[in-house]
This record gives C-alpha cells, structure tokens and sequence, in this order.
C-alpha cells in the first residue's frame, strides 16, 4: 500500500494536468473559472455551496464562510485549482484550450521566443555597445 500511495503523489506533471475517461470534467463558465467546478479549491476551507432559491427557481451559490459573501471564485488570493488550470484573471486553462486549440499556443510560443531574442539582444548592446549585433 505504501507504493501505490508513492506513486499516486509523484506522478509526472504533464499526466497530472490530464483529464482521463474516469474523471469529472471542469465546469468553466465561458473561459473563466466556476467555484462549482469539482478541481476548484479554498485554501482556508471556506468554500460552502449553498441553495438559494430565486424566484422559485433553485440555484447553487459559492458562499465564503470566511468573508461572510459570495465567493469571487478566481479573484480571490485564496482559490487554487487541483489540476494548475487557474489562470491570471480567472481564467481555466481548459476552456482556453478547448476554444482557441493547440495551433494558437504554438503562435503564441513563437512570438514569446522572438520578443526574448530581441530583448537578449537589447541588453548585449548596452553592455558592450553596438558593435557586431548583426553576428547574433
């Protein structure tokens, strides 16, 4: 039992961000994150769905014990996903895969690479002035 439990912690990163046939699927509304996602996590533990019903009409509703308000999901300095999917400005990195697909990513990489050319290649200048840029 001690190694399965080893194994199951010290899985590689790249298969922990995966979602298998077995597992719930992430619940984002439009590409932000949703507290009623089952990866979506309260470090203080404060997260509590509630019911409420609206005109008649029942709706679940995150409810941060800890403020005392509805939760802000992805704004909050506390909310964390299980899989590393939150992004900066509550966004889920799956719904973010899902609409735009593996091809922008790749753009995206590229145009990430040149702009650290250009800006190795700035600072090389200014350290030894501007002779022989042409040769990097």
């Amino acid at each position: 039992m001690r190694d399965d439990s080893f194994q199951r912690r010290n899985q590689p990163r790249d298969s922990r961000n995966r979602i298998s046939d077995g597992e719930p699927k992430p619940l984002p509304l439009g590409n932000k994150c949703n507290y009623l996602c089952p990866y979506f996590r309260c470090n203080k533990r404060a997260l509590m769905i509630q019911t409420r019903y609206v005109k008649g009409n029942p709706q679940k509703v995150g409810f941060c014990r800890w403020v005392g308000d509805t939760c802000i999901t992805g704004e909050c300095q506390y909310a964390y996903c299980e899989k590393r999917a939150l992004l900066p400005g509550n966004k889920c990195a799956f719904a973010i895969n899902r609409d735009n697909g593996s091809e922008d990513v790749e753009k995206d990489l590229k145009h990430d690479e040149f702009y650290e050319d250009e800006k190795v290649k700035e600072i090389i200048s200014k350290k030894f002035g501007k002779r022989d840029l042409d040769l990097i």
